[in-house]
């Protein structure tokens, strides 16, 4: 009987030395990905939905002129020719004003769970911030946004619909 006890205490010993050492799934500390479908938490007063940057007035006039969205296909994170053209745009504006920022948010339409639209809303943004990484544009100014299917842009459950809930939109 003896052997059996110090045979579990080793292997109670062994468990505890691997789970202290594995421990839980490492935690990414630094994201640039914010997930606030409700809202930033503890973020301005007022809070009305939207981000802004602290950007100049002559960039915020500069951007006012430009498509401020893009769109994609269905369960789709690809940047399309006609998105492309959208988001040359933004980058000749960020190119041109090194230290402007940009807010670019994710969404999606309603089909999907929340958690996989949240998911999809992130790619879309970050889809968008690589291309303008690809254009010069600093990924230190960009910040990304998943809303998911929480802000919709058109309420109904057409394929119209669908298609204008799945876009990426960008903000100064």
């Amino acid at each position: 009987m003896s052997t059996n006890f110090s045979k579990i205490a080793v292997l109670t010993v062994l468990a505890s030395a691997i789970a202290i050492t594995t421990g839980c799934a490492t935690k990414r500390t630094n994201s640039e990905v914010v997930v606030a479908p409700l809202g930033i938490p503890g973020g301005q007063a007022g809070y009305n939905g939207s981000v802004s940057m602290n950007n100049s007035s002559a960039v915020i006039a500069g951007a006012e002129n430009l498509q401020a969205v893009v769109y994609f296909g269905y369960d789709s994170s690809e940047i399309t020719a006609q998105s492309a053209s959208v988001l040359n745009q933004h980058a000749s504006l960020l190119s041109s004003n090194p230290s402007a920022g940009v807010v670019i948010a994710g969404h999606t339409d309603e089909r999907g769970s929340r958690e996989y639209n949240i998911a999809l809303g992130e790619r879309r943004a970050q889809a968008a911030r690589n291309y303008l990484a690809a254009q010069g544009v600093s990924t230190n100014n960009i910040r990304v946004i998943s809303y998911g299917e929480e802000r919709a842009a058109a309420a109904g459950n057409t394929e119209a619909d669908y298609a204008q809930n799945r876009r990426a939109e960008l903000s100064y």
